[in-house]
């Protein structure tokens, strides 16, 4: 046998034989996680979801603002108005601004910050208009002729000195006097709440009854399918709405309405996925080990059916929302001075025509949310597919 002379011995360098391999094969989990970031409007919809939880939660401890204490002197209050300055002999300067639609004048600061209404002196019913003293100035509002005006005492029409932003109430006040941007945030926790809560039970009744369903089959899968058959014959809202006559009207009453019969649609989609995995050949091996029916269907059938699982359960949520909102939209949802973003939008209904922003605040946050969770549906339903690469 011949031997390898010393000196033909070399020494590798570090690094060179980890250079040279190949490097490893990204897991799952690193391929979903680069699929789904890659999304840009589910990266979107993530971000303002989790804007959306803390503004919600912790919004409300940082406002001056309670989402139930009235102030009718500052009713309907917009959240950006034109200001008026007028100018005194002392030097002072009164800001103020006037609301179109009540005909009252409110005093605010250079910032905008809203100070208080101004009280002027009787109003002239037959003449239209009613006067108000700044020191020694004397102005008049004049609303016989739409829009109304500001007029000195020498006949001449005061003009706005420009527009400012409500510093005291960002998104205005309602018909009496609350801050819409705390009430829109308590609603947002409620609705956020009742959909979360209606959806996690979904997720835990759906799942077990249509995996139980899908692996036991025959005759107890036909009985069990029938079931959500006839709850699903039933209208969805028409369903609700009894459950809410029977139990009042409050949040749990919309949480037991909403988880009772919401839970229709993962059933089917967790029997499906099971009927599809049972007869896989490591389902086989689980059982001929020994395996109980209940340990193969948590440890083996419903974790490979864990994507369409969390897609449903996403596309669940803004569902639920939806629901909530038109209950509380119609009278069925929580009971004043609790708000959620459907209550809201049934007392902003009232005053569209002369307060649109009291709709478009909670309006908006309904949408952007249902888009949100559609969005972030979308990117996890493309993301959990392994058949999709690159």
């Amino acid at each position: 046998m011949n031997e390898i002379a010393p000196e033909m011995w070399a020494k590798v360098p570090p690094g060179a034989a980890m250079a040279a391999a190949p490097p490893p094969a990204p897991t799952y989990g690193q391929e979903v996680r680069r699929r789904l970031w890659a999304n840009k409007p589910a990266v979107i919809s993530i971000v303002f979801i989790v804007a959306l939880v803390l503004a919600a939660f912790f919004g409300p401890y940082f406002s001056p603002h309670t989402y139930f204490r009235q102030d009718l002197k500052l009713s309907n209050i917009p959240p950006a108005f034109e200001t008026y300055a007028v100018a005194q002999t002392d030097g002072s300067v009164t800001r103020f601004f006037l609301n179109a639609s009540n005909f009252n004048l409110y005093e605010v600061d250079a910032e905008g910050h809203v100070l208080g209404l101004l009280r002027g002196g009787r109003k002239d019913i037959l003449k239209k208009n009613q006067p108000y003293e700044f020191g020694d100035q004397a102005v008049t509002l004049d609303y016989s002729k739409l829009p109304a005006r500001l007029l000195l005492e020498d006949g001449t029409e005061l003009r706005p000195s420009g527009w400012s932003w409500n510093r005291t109430y960002l998104f205005g006040t309602d018909q009496l006097g609350r801050d819409i941007l705390v009430r829109q945030l308590y609603g947002a926790q409620i609705s956020l709440t009742v959909a979360f809560v209606a959806t996690l039970v979904n997720f835990f009744i759906g799942v077990f009854y249509g995996g139980i369903a899908g692996y036991v089959g025959g005759r107890v899968d036909a009985v069990m399918m029938r079931i959500v058959e006839i709850i699903s014959t039933i209208p969805l809202t028409l369903y609700v709405v009894l459950l809410m006559v029977v139990f009042d009207s409050g949040l749990l009453s919309i949480i037991v309405a909403i988880g009772s019969v919401f839970w229709v649609d993962m059933a089917r989609i967790v029997r499906g996925q099971i009927l599809s995995l049972k007869s896989q050949d490591y389902v086989a091996a689980a059982r001929t080990m020994g395996a109980s029916p209940a340990r193969i269907l948590t440890r083996h059938l419903l974790p490979n059916s864990i994507g369409p699982i969390i897609v449903t359960l996403t596309m669940l949520i803004p569902s639920a929302i939806f629901i909530e909102s038109f209950m509380s939209f119609i009278g069925l949802g929580v009971t004043p001075p609790l708000a959620s973003w459907g209550s809201l939008t049934s007392e902003a209904v009232e005053t569209l025509r002369t307060y649109p922003h009291q709709l478009f605040f909670p309006a908006a946050a309904i949408s952007l949310t249902m888009f949100a969770f559609n969005f972030l549906g979308d990117g996890l339903r493309d993301a959990l597919d392994p058949r999709l690469r690159g």
